[in-house]
């Protein structure tokens, strides 16, 4: 990916977690950032970093997050149908919403959300809170979409 593309992508941090390790001299920190990276036009990814220093560890993540960018379909601002999304005891459900609404989200599943592009729509978590599983969560549903226009070619179909 070139310098341009990159600069122009949506860059969110998600969570940054401080891990300790006990050694002779006392605790030794590490940090672990999770981020997600979108380019708002319906491409989103998610990175994992860990170094010594927090910087170090967000660039980590966003690098990650920009090397596996998954393409989401999406309408009008929206998403075409209701989805459900799980990644371990995380489970998401997104359904699209009119114009107006707005990203009705928590935290994690927001920062998704709005770095794929997407403007209004409406989501609920269930099982795990944790910030990590349910980005996802939430990149797994994202991935289940289909547009009129996919399921007709899949099927040889027409839905009208």
């Amino acid at each position: 990916m070139s310098n341009d593309s990159r600069n122009e992508l949506i860059e969110r941090v998600v969570r940054i977690k401080r891990c300790a390790a006990v050694v002779k001299g006392g605790r030794r920190f590490s940090f672990a950032a999770m981020a997600v990276v979108g380019d708002g036009k319906g491409k989103v990814g998610w990175g994992y970093g860990k170094a010594n220093e927090v910087p170090p560890s967000v660039e980590k993540a966003n690098k990650q997050a920009s090397r596996s960018l998954v393409k989401v379909n999406l309408v009008d601002g929206t998403i075409p149908h209701v989805v459900k999304g799980h990644y371990g005891a995380a489970r998401v459900i997104l359904v699209p919403a009119g114009p107006g609404t707005g990203v009705i989200a928590g935290a994690a599943v927001r920062a998704v959300c709005e770095a794929a592009g997407i403007t209004n729509i409406l989501t609920k978590s269930f099982g795990s809170s944790n910030s990590v599983t349910l980005v996802k969560a939430t990149i797994d549903a994202l991935q289940q979409l289909r547009t009129n226009q996919d399921v007709e070619r899949l099927r040889g179909v027409s839905l009208s």
